[in-house]
């Protein structure tokens, strides 16, 4: 897809529009409803989904399609991700009136950085194309990590503070207490960062390690740095209120590290088969249509079979709930008579 850099420029500027009015609308800190969830959550998606018409009519089906399928991706990856949110929220002991703000600029520091992943890869691939083989096999290996992950079924995960965020804290310091959103205030004549701002860090600094997978599944289902990056952008831009939205339904979703790691195994072979044919090698390349069906198949799989998991890990749990007060309640009426 040749991209002009006027076009480069309009969506840059068009992006940088819709998260300014995003900033404006939650600029306010309060308590997100679900019904507010919802609606920006349609929002995002009915904007993403008019930029894939838009390239359908002006580009063709090729680069459509590839949006489609690095957008449901990067989507379904980014949900991965809101588990880790979770994390670092509950260690943090963010007020609830303050997480869309966090969200907000810590997805809009993930959003920078990850433009300059993109970059760094596309002048990559465009000058080695045996880059191709490793992208395909770090794919490969963390979709059999996932699935180990998955496996282990850890409960008590903790976050922990990347050596970044830990050299900030040191290097600054840090207040005792929140102070509105403030990212810095004075304490004993120094200046010192506030818990806003270090959330806000390891919001952003913590997705760049989902970005080492997510950016190679995207170049592994397009080499084009404009999709790469509208894709990644429109999937992270929804994040804030999708994180709202399906919070108590994270836990639900008790197969996704399973159905993530089909999907990142998936586009390992399709990369490592595409290094082999532009090596020379007759080997068949998996279309985009065929990848798009594979991964919206299995998202599909996955969330039905993880909800009824979750529907029958309840009723058993509520049958041994019920179990000893019916078995208690019995012996009691037996002494009693």
């Amino acid at each position: 897809m040749d991209v002009s850099v006027t076009l480069w420029v309009l969506t840059i500027v068009g992006l940088a529009a819709l998260i300014a009015v995003d900033f404006f609308i939650g600029r306010k800190p309060h308590d997100v409803s679900i019904k507010e969830a919802g609606i920006w959550t349609v929002v995002w998606i009915v904007l993403a989904a008019l930029f894939g018409l838009g390239l359908l009519l002006f580009s063709g089906g090729q680069p459509a399609g590839e949006f489609f399928a690095g957008f449901i991706t990067e989507k379904s990856l980014s949900v991965d991700n809101l588990f880790v949110f979770v994390l670092i929220m509950a260690k943090f002991a963010v007020p609830t009136q303050y997480q869309q703000r966090v969200l907000l600029i810590g997805v809009l520091i993930a959003l920078v950085l990850r433009a300059v992943f993109i970059a760094a890869g596309a002048a990559i691939l465009a000058s080695f194309a045996w880059v191709f083989y490793i992208f395909g096999a770090f794919l490969i290996y963390t979709a059999w990590k996932l699935i180990q992950e998955a496996r282990a079924d850890d409960e008590d995960e903790e976050f922990e503070e990347n050596r970044l965020l830990k050299a900030a804290e040191r290097r600054f310091g840090v207040a005792d207490r929140y102070h509105g959103t403030k990212l810095w205030i004075q304490e004993n004549g120094k200046r010192v960062m506030t818990p806003m701002l270090v959330v806000m860090l390891a919001i952003g600094t913590t997705d760049v390690l989902f970005a080492l997978d997510s950016i190679p599944a995207i170049f592994g289902l397009t080499q084009d740095p404009y999709i790469v990056f509208t894709a990644n952008a429109f999937a992270l831009m929804g994040l804030r209120q999708l994180y709202f939205l399906i919070g108590g339904l994270l836990r639900k979703l008790v197969h996704l590290s399973y159905g993530l790691s089909v999907i990142l195994g998936f586009i390992g072979i399709k990369l490592v088969l595409h290094a082999l044919h532009e090596s020379g090698v007759h080997v068949p390349e998996i279309s985009i249509p065929v990848s798009l069906g594979v991964i919206c198949g299995v998202l599909v799989i996955t969330t039905i079979t993880s909800l009824m998991a979750s529907k029958k890990q309840a009723a058993a749990e509520a049958q041994q709930t019920e179990g000893p007060q019916k078995g208690d309640g019995s012996q009691k009426d037996s002494i009693d008579v």
